[in-house]
């Protein structure tokens, strides 16, 4: 059976009352959600910098040892070429054997270098490496600090919670789909989350902007969905109506 206005007003502001208690369960945990997401996505920053810095330091020991092995191998050489220098039966085998051994000479000083620089960036590295241990084991600290406050946080109202998400899925399957997504992109983007109010005052209940009598009139009649003017909000009803209302129904009861 299709809803009348009144109906689907109703619906949908009692889908918002839903949300602004869920919203107000939310606000007490404030910016913690967010504050643990920043300190876990910083975390896997620095763990990540801290395997490259591993495999930098693996990359350069890596090195040493093939320039250890270079130096070995030119050791060898070099006694290779000094006992074919003591048979050489002319200056221009002497000269040529001369050469390599000063090539190969030239070839371990070259390697003990490199190996010096190498040793000396592993230095650096270890040194980088132990400060940001120490800056990762304080972040680490922190976000547990920060999540036992947000666990607490959440086993207070997580009864409350799921009760209300619960409340929500029933409430929204009462609504049409193409109201509820209006619904959905007004509380997006309202900075307070409400995209249903009642008229107050005169006024919009969330942009305070005048509501005309005429309008005023027009909303109390719930012939049809009417929106403020001004910030696009649904306007469900008008609050003296409200009052109206309960007195009524007080009235009522004590009779």
């Amino acid at each position: 059976m299709e809803s009348t206005v009144a109906q689907k007003l109703e619906a949908i502001h009692n889908l918002q009352k839903i949300d602004s208690r869920l919203d107000s369960i939310l606000k007490i945990r404030g910016a913690l959600p967010e504050e643990v997401q920043d300190l876990e996505d910083e975390i896997i920053g620095y763990e990540t910098r801290l395997d490259k810095f591993h495999n930098d330091i693996a990359s350069l020991e890596e090195e040493i040892k093939k320039h250890k092995e270079a130096i070995k191998d030119s050791e060898k050489l070099i006694k290779k070429y000094q006992d074919q220098q003591m048979n050489v039966r002319n200056n221009r085998e002497y000269d040529a054997i001369t050469k390599e051994l000063e090539l190969q000479d030239l070839e371990i000083q070259v390697s003990k270098k490199k190996i010096g620089e190498a040793q000396a960036r592993i230095e650096s590295k270890n040194n980088e490496l132990e400060e940001l241990k120490d800056v990762l084991k304080d972040r680490k600290k922190d976000l547990d600090t920060k999540q036992d406050e947000l666990k607490t946080i959440v086993s207070e109202s997580e009864s409350e919670e799921n009760k209300l998400i619960s409340e929500k899925e029933k409430a929204a399957k009462k609504i049409d789909d193409r109201i509820l997504k209006s619904y959905d992109k007004i509380r997006t983007n309202a900075k307070n989350g409400l995209a249903v109010v009642l008229v107050k005052r005169g006024a919009c209940g969330g942009c305070f902007n005048i509501v005309p009598p005429q309008r005023q009139a027009d909303i109390r009649e719930k012939k049809k969905l009417i929106v403020c003017e001004h910030c696009g909000r649904i306007l469900a009803g008008v609050e003296d109506e409200i009052e109206d209302e309960t007195a009524t129904k007080k009235k009522r009861t004590k009779a």
